[in-house]
């Protein structure tokens, strides 16, 4: 392991310890209600058939103490089985809420990614869907899940979680409308089927990988001709706001500056305190604004 750079702070110590579940804290009781949910089986399951993948993360507390961060209901699940102990990051930092903010969770295409992975190894389809308590239908449809799906496409939604069933309404499409769909998931930050439904029945037959079979049965010709227009006069916005958005966050980020830059003048601040107060309790919100700096920052 590399030493650590000067002046920087690791959030984890260096390895995996396994731990006993007794001296680990939780900070939050599991409900009876995630005790009989299917993510709880799933979990369950998983951690009888190959173990705990992803380690629970604590911090310490006191001299032989660990407070849990992150991975109650794997805990829980832990217990459940009968285990004794099981491999946690310890965390440098006691906040589990600046853990949580950080973490990301694994995406639809990624878990694709590893069900592949996984079956080139020799795995087999019905252990893995053992591992994941699910039908083995399901996991060939995962293994399956990019084919018929655009690249450009594949690379809009890598870090995405999307529903299945968002992926089989794509594939109705032909590459181009795919493009066009998920670029406008992205914009909005919605991939649910249901708005790729609405999205599919807005497209034109042109389009569509077999246009014989009818998209939906509730819309007639007229409601789908405006439901076209209005698709195509939010992409033109969309693109306008791309095209303007840095030069706009740019002038932003300038004028801000100006304004602190403005209010550090004594003279200019009395000025507009005795003859614009309403103008000087605005300019001094803009100067505060964070989210203007964190946004250059985010730039940088």
């Amino acid at each position: 392991m590399s030493a650590q750079t000067p002046g920087v702070r690791t959030a984890f110590e260096g390895e995996v310890q396994s731990i006993e579940l007794a001296r680990i804290l939780p900070t939050k009781q599991i409900s009876p209600t995630t005790r009989a949910s299917r993510k709880f089986r799933q979990i369950a399951v998983s951690i009888r058939e190959i173990g705990l993948i992803e380690p629970l993360v604590v911090s310490r507390q006191g001299a032989n103490g660990f407070l849990l961060l992150d991975g109650h209901v794997r805990r829980e699940a832990l217990l459940a089985s009968g285990l004794p102990e099981a491999p946690c990051l310890i965390a440098t930092d006691d906040e589990a809420f600046t853990y949580n903010k950080r973490i990301s969770r694994l995406a639809t295409v990624q878990e694709h990614r590893m069900i592949l992975k996984a079956i080139e190894r020799g795995v087999p389809e019905e252990r893995i869907a053992r591992a994941l308590d699910v039908d083995i239908s399901r996991i060939r449809e995962r293994r399956k899940l990019l084919d018929g799906i655009a690249p450009e496409v594949t690379d809009l939604l890598k870090d995405r979680q999307c529903p299945l069933a968002t992926f089989r309404i794509l594939k109705k499409m032909k590459p181009l409308r795919q493009i066009e769909v998920a670029e406008l998931m992205v914009a909005m930050n919605t991939f649910s089927s249901a708005y790729a439904k609405a999205l599919l029945a807005a497209t034109p037959k042109a389009q569509l990988i077999d246009a014989s079979k009818p998209v939906t049965k509730a819309l007639s010709p007229e409601q789908t001709a405006r439901m076209e227009a209005e698709l195509e006069r939010l992409q033109r916005e969309i693109r306008s706001v791309e095209a303007s958005y840095g030069p706009d966050h740019l002038n932003l980020v300038i004028a801000r500056g100006y304004i602190a830059a403005l209010l550090r003048n004594g003279a200019v601040q009395r000025h507009l305190e005795r003859h614009h107060p309403e103008i000087l309790a605005e300019f001094r919100r803009i100067a505060k604004d964070a989210s203007i700096a964190n946004a250059a920052d985010d730039d940088a």
